[in-house]
């Protein structure tokens, strides 16, 4: 399957079709939205709008989700149209995030170059506990709050526990890294993420030894790819064991969001 053919697959599956956990999706005439059914912010993942309606729809989007009393996030994607969409959204006062890079791999044409052995001190994390060090770890990377990640990754385990797997590798009782993968419903991607680590500990393959243990948990699973929106430091390993990169993303979160 060529770039294209995989980009088109990923925008129908995972942008059109996408039906998270705990959100009730809401597809318009413009927008695919979906709206937490636990009062935490929402995201628009598709949009069809052009030069002549975006700046309206934006602002009925906005107007939609002040009504709800919370903020959300608008994906835009570097082949959405218009091409000045994320421009569009930062004349409205959008935060826009640092670019991302889409990597998707084909596992079956790509499945050995993952088969490396997993770290020693790598575990399955499956309680409570484990997902709080795993969001405190994200805190001190980061040096912001992830609570609200870190009650939706418990909610998530505990409602469908297949669809979730969590890894962590601990230097004795201290966890120092840590990733987690997405089982789409009615999809052939699995989504990873997370990916963080300490950073007195980058360097000795804690990000390879994860990136391993979930891509053969997605072949255990029978997923065909793997998609992560990847940062520019995770990006060359992730081409390292074929990752193509299919185009960009942007988070552009709304300023109802940015002002909580």
């Amino acid at each position: 399957m060529d770039k294209q053919d995989l980009l088109s697959l990923y925008d129908t599956e995972l942008r059109r079709g996408l039906h998270s956990p705990g959100y009730r999706r809401e597809e318009t005439e413009h927008v695919v939205r979906h709206v937490s059914m636990h009062g935490e912010r929402g995201f628009i993942i598709h949009s069809d709008v052009n030069e002549e309606n975006a700046s309206t729809i934006i602002q009925e989007e906005l107007n939609y989700f002040s009504r709800l009393g919370v903020g959300f996030e608008w994906k835009v994607y570097s082949y959405d149209k218009p091409d000045q969409l994320k421009n569009l959204l930062e004349q409205q006062d959008f935060a826009i995030e640092p670019r991302e890079a889409l990597m998707v791999m084909d596992i079956d044409a790509i499945q050995p170059a993952l088969r490396v052995d997993e770290h020693a001190m790598t575990k399955e994390i499956i309680d409570e506990k484990g997902i709080r060090e795993m969001i405190s770890l994200i805190d001190i990377i980061w040096e912001e709050s992830h609570a609200e990640l870190g009650d939706r990754l418990w909610r998530d385990k505990q409602n469908d526990p297949d669809s979730l797997y969590l890894y962590g590798i601990y230097d004795k009782d201290q966890l120092v890294s840590a990733a987690w993968i997405y089982f789409e419903k009615n999809s052939s991607f699995a989504s990873l993420w997370g990916g963080s680590t300490l950073p007195e500990y980058r360097g000795k393959g804690y990000y390879t030894s994860l990136l391993s243990i979930r891509a053969m948990k997605a072949v255990e699973k029978g997923y065909r790819f793997l998609t992560v929106d990847a940062s520019p430091m995770s990006r060359p390993i992730l081409e390292k064991h074929g990752f193509l990169c299919l185009a960009y993303s942007y988070g552009c979160q709304s300023p109802e969001l940015r002002s909580k």
